[in-house]
């Protein structure tokens, strides 16, 4: 706190700010329409943001990197895959030279991709009819490692059954069955998932005394 500004709030406020400009951006009450990112993921978030929202707190710059690239002049477009009386949309960040790209930020760099983030690639090279993409991911220090993949049928089968689950779920507004994974613990439906983050207060039914003892035999 310096003076009657409290510096911490506004430098949040501005990054939650620049995070909404900067997110995928699709119309969440067409349901003729799936975006890539929500079946890539965890489908009982993506049916919570679209039928009773909670905003996701921006918590750093480095979770903004890949929508950075696609603000640029040159950054992918949003394109769409026809499934008939649904379209699948996917957004990469940069496509270069026929090459799909995609870049994430990370803290430590995995063995491997991830799982969802080549699912969603894959999602982008039948999109944009290409046949190889680059999953770039970069650290708080700037450096970087990339994976190279080839678009792979039996993934995007797989991401299209999920569209039809999505969107059947939507329309009879049911809720997806539960998804857990790494990424529960930072969601903000966390609690709509599974019990309150913070206990309110612990009960010590050893040290409750005579009086609850006495009306466990009653």
């Amino acid at each position: 706190m310096m003076g009657d500004r409290d510096y911490r709030s506004v430098i949040k406020n501005a990054i939650q700010s620049v995070g909404r400009e900067l997110e995928y951006r699709f119309k969440k009450d067409d349901i003729s329409k799936i975006h890539a990112s929500e079946v890539t993921g965890c489908l009982r978030r993506a049916f919570y943001d679209r039928t009773d929202e909670i905003e996701k707190d921006q918590t750093s710059f480095s979770d903004l990197v890949g929508g950075m690239f696609r603000q640029l002049e040159f950054g992918a477009k949003a394109a769409d895959f026809s499934l008939n009386d649904i379209s699948l949309e996917a957004q990469a960040d940069l496509i270069v030279d026929d090459l799909v790209m995609i870049f994430r930020s990370i803290g430590e760099f995995p063995e491997n991709p991830f799982s969802k983030d080549i699912l969603y690639i894959n999602a982008c090279m039948y999109a944009y009819d290409k046949l190889d993409g680059v999953i770039i991911y970069i650290n708080g220090l700037g450096e970087e490692i990339s994976f190279s993949v080839t678009r792979n049928k039996r993934m995007f089968e797989e991401t299209v059954r999920r569209v039809r689950v999505l969107s059947d779920l939507l329309k009879e507004q049911k809720t997806p069955i539960l998804e857990a994974s790494v990424e529960c613990t930072g969601c903000q439906y966390y609690e709509r998932c599974y019990t309150k983050k913070k206990a309110g207060k612990t009960i010590n039914f050893f040290g409750a005394g005579n009086d609850f003892l006495s009306s466990l035999k009653t």
